[in-house]
């Protein structure tokens, strides 16, 4: 489709103008004045499609966006920072029949786009709340979102779908740094006079193979790892990254036992741990009366069954059951391609997804 046809297409259709808007305002989240354009346009968007402005807060000195209740009973959570540094996705904006391409469009603009429209014509206690650090781990963000969810009755989480499903289970996550310090010294002449990490990294990557569960689909995986710092010396210091994923918060407090837990095998070598915990799992206990709720509301306004699914993927609903909330997340886009160059949504999905959320936010402010 050429680009004038995209823009008629956009003017036709006001949830598809209002995505292109937000997809061509780039947001990654490490780029802070991007991240404050791309809230202030909300902001506008939200003017034009609510009648009212959204509130602009600034936690830990990034910008949320927040429209609705101070203290909602219903709170629509979404996140309009993205993984793609500015230039680095093109065609920025793009339509081929159903599939619209750009960066952000299914994780998770769209969404986003979806919760704002499906507020229109709503009253009662319900706020729609975007943050924009979400994609490094909302550490600015993580303390409200745990707040608002600690007094809300339901959260409702805007990331896009899975194969057309609502996310039910969520794996928790972990992110650990093992630092060993061993001794340097010449590779040819003495090495029995050092003591070499990247050996004692090896055994530490081994052994991880063993706090895995693939019965409860616990994952341990050893990702990046750096030793030494030339070819004829023996390597004083190496690092690992590990990155730990399971839907049982048992699991992840077993293996950060573990983890901490871990010995050198030279007597002199040291070990340094860092990092832990970030998401706690999203479990089903959160999730499931929700889900057979919407159910119902998709029954009784003629849509298809929704359909559920488990994640290893974590979001912002991780910390929001944590706090105690009732959760469904997955309610925004459907399409494909999370941080991917093949991300994309199906347009058709963007309004039938937000008028479904319209008339379940109205069943859940009925109670």
């Amino acid at each position: 489709m050429t680009s004038e046809k995209q823009g008629e297409y956009g003017r036709l259709n006001p949830m598809l103008a209002a995505l292109e808007a937000l997809v061509k305002c780039e947001s990654p989240t490490e780029d802070l004045n991007a991240c404050n354009d791309v809230v202030r346009l909300a902001s506008d968007i939200a003017t034009r499609v609510l009648g009212t402005p959204a509130e602009i807060r600034q936690i830990e000195g990034r910008p949320v966006f927040w429209w609705g209740a101070a203290q909602p009973d219903v709170v629509l959570l979404a996140h309009l920072d993205t993984v793609w540094p500015i230039g680095s996705f093109t065609p920025l904006w793009q339509i081929n029949g159903d599939v619209l391409r750009g960066p952000g469009t299914y994780d998770m603009k769209a969404g986003f786009v979806q919760a704002l429209f499906a507020l229109k014509g709503i009253s009662g206690s319900v706020a729609l709340i975007g943050t924009t650090d979400e994609e490094t781990g909302s550490h600015a963000s993580r303390k409200l979102i745990q707040d608002v969810s600690s007094k809300a009755k339901a959260v409702l989480v805007l990331e896009a779908a899975i194969d057309g499903k609502v996310k039910t289970g969520r794996k928790g996550t972990a992110m650990y740094q093992v630092h060993v310090h061993g001794r340097a010294a010449h590779a040819g002449l003495e090495p029995e006079k050092g003591i070499n990490a990247t050996t004692e990294i090896a055994h530490i990557i081994t052994s991880l193979a063993s706090l895995e569960n693939k019965e409860k689909q616990t994952t341990v995986v050893p990702t990046l790892v750096k030793a030494g710092n030339s070819t004829n010396t023996v390597p004083d210091y190496a690092v690992l990254d590990i990155d730990a994923r399971s839907f049982s918060t048992d699991e992840i407090n077993r293996v950060d036992a573990a983890i901490r837990a871990l010995k050198p095998l030279h007597p002199e070598a040291r070990i340094e741990i860092t990092g832990g915990l970030n998401r706690p799992p999203l479990e089903t206990t959160s999730t499931m009366e929700l889900y057979e709720r919407a159910e119902k509301v998709a029954a009784r306004i003629g849509m298809p069954p929704l359909g559920h699914a488990s994640v290893g993927g974590a979001s912002d609903g991780n910390f929001a059951a944590a706090a105690g909330a009732k959760v469904l997340d997955g309610l925004g886009a459907v399409g494909s391609g999370a941080h991917a160059t093949t991300e994309w949504i199906s347009i058709k999905a963007l309004e039938e997804r937000s008028a479904f959320l319209h008339e379940f936010v109205k069943d859940l402010l009925n109670d």
